[in-house]
């Protein structure tokens, strides 16, 4: 019994030291898992922590990812031959790769370390992992800008001439290549050319070439990339103060410049300006309708480069200066009518012919017009050149006058059809011969019965 009892015994103090191990197999694995959770605890809190810190340091320095096209500013930090390295700040490094890497645009100076230069991105991430910019990209934007910001602020700039054509001169602006049109050219450096040659005027656009002009950008389209220059509108201040003296009606003074197709121009002296000095001196357009009374196919023919003339300013509109020299003549339509009559025939003298008729000349200074249609009325199937030739005399009939307009009818009158009018003009005499005749007979017999009837009473008197 006592062996039976001394292993119970032992069996019961196994059973306990297992248990007692088990339990503190148990506690020690329960206090691993907590150590544990307090150590994920702690990582979550640090994670945490980092996060707020992180965000609190994005809100303290804003960061903006860029787009492609994007412009953002840099800074050269390394350079090699054909390789440029660009500090772009909290983004990264920055490469400009090529022909590039060695300056911007033509007007640029070299790069160099530390270099501030502006750059357009091209590539978020190229093959060597960096963002790939463009210099001479957002250089060339930068040059539009500013050639936008001249054009709205009526700018005056110094731009060197560097071609010609028959058109104009090429200029450069910022990098970007312009055009200067002749018409656009002051009236100093308008090349005046007597027959309007196209080669003499090229010739002297050439002398311009290499010249520094003042001019102001009057056009621009990035997107055509078309830029027109003006130095016309650079002088525009100056003679636009000088033309506050003119007046329409003033009579100026002054030297004929050039002749052109469409009349001739006048450089003059305004008031108070210096007669020696070039620069001063306006110069206005006489238009060949106002070159003279009578009708001028050529202006050539009446004046030349050099004249000495006197003109009425008839317009002053902004900048242009619209003169005249025949107002300063008399008008010889307010006599018109002392000197032809409607339906009287005189001789003239064709001028020109055209689809509308012929122009004709009375005199000097009287023009008409022969209209086809009262041609083609008169002589049906026939043409004015059929019965007609520029600068020979004929007859012609006077329809209409109107001097205020300074316009006169006519029409041709061949021998035929001058033998009509003469039959007519005869017959006519004739009818008012004939009337004149029974009126001068109706008075006789008037004055016959008046007498015949004074005589009876007469002698019923007695």
């Amino acid at each position: 019994m006592v062996k039976n009892d001394d292993l119970l015994n032992k069996i019961v103090e196994q059973v306990k030291a297992d248990t007692t191990k088990e339990g503190e197999k148990k506690e020690k694995n329960i206090k691993k898992e907590e150590k544990k959770e307090e150590g994920v605890k702690d990582e979550q809190k640090q994670d945490i922590s980092t996060n707020d810190d992180m965000e609190a340091l994005l809100e303290d320095n804003q960061v903006t990812i860029p787009k492609v096209g994007d412009v953002i500013e840099a800074t050269v930090i390394d350079i090699s031959a054909s390789i440029v390295l660009l500090d772009i700040g909290p983004i990264g490094t920055g490469m400009v790769i090529g022909r590039e890497a060695k300056s911007g645009l033509a007007d640029d100076d070299k790069l160099a370390v530390g270099s501030k230069v502006t750059a357009t991105v091209v590539d978020l991430d190229n093959d060597d992992g960096y963002i790939e910019l463009s210099i001479r990209e957002a250089s060339y934007e930068r040059a539009w800008d500013d050639l936008r910001a001249k054009k709205e602020n009526a700018e005056t700039i110094s731009v060197k001439m560097l071609d010609a054509n028959k058109g104009g001169l090429m200029v450069e602006v910022n990098g970007v290549i312009g055009f200067l049109p002749v018409s656009q050219l002051s009236s100093k450096n308008y090349p005046r050319v007597e027959d309007g040659d196209k080669n003499k005027i090229l010739e002297l656009l050439k002398r311009l070439i290499n010249k520094e002009l003042p001019v102001r950008i009057i056009d621009i389209n990035q997107e055509d990339e078309k830029l027109i220059v003006s130095e016309k509108a650079a002088h525009s201040d100056r003679e636009r103060e000088a033309i506050t003296g003119l007046h329409v009606g003033d009579t100026i003074s002054g030297e004929v410049s050039g002749v052109v197709d469409f009349g001739a121009f006048v450089k003059f002296t305004p008031v108070g300006g210096d007669v020696e000095d070039e620069d001063t001196k306006l110069e206005g357009l006489i238009h060949i309708s106002e070159l003279a009374w009578q009708l001028i196919d050529n202006p050539r023919e009446v004046i030349k480069v050099g004249d000495k003339t006197e003109a009425k300013i008839i317009g002053i509109d902004d900048t242009r200066i619209s003169l005249s020299i025949k107002a300063l003549k008399e008008d010889p339509w307010t006599k018109i009518t002392e000197k032809y009559s409607v339906g009287e025939i005189y001789d003239g003298k064709v001028d020109k012919i055209n689809h509308f008729g012929a122009f004709v000349y009375l005199d000097d200074n009287i023009h008409g017009l022969a209209h086809v249609s009262e041609f083609q009325e008169m002589y049906p199937g026939k043409k004015l050149e059929d019965k007609i030739t520029p600068k020979e005399e004929y007859k012609w009939k006077v329809l209409s006058i109107e001097p205020k307009e300074h316009r006169m009818g006519l029409v041709l009158m061949d021998d035929d059809k001058l033998k009509e009018d003469n039959k007519k003009v005869e017959k006519t005499e004739d009818v008012a011969k004939e009337e004149k005749e029974k009126k001068q007979q109706k008075k006789d017999d008037d004055k016959e019965k008046d007498k015949k009837e004074s005589s009876e009473e007469v002698v019923n008197k007695k």
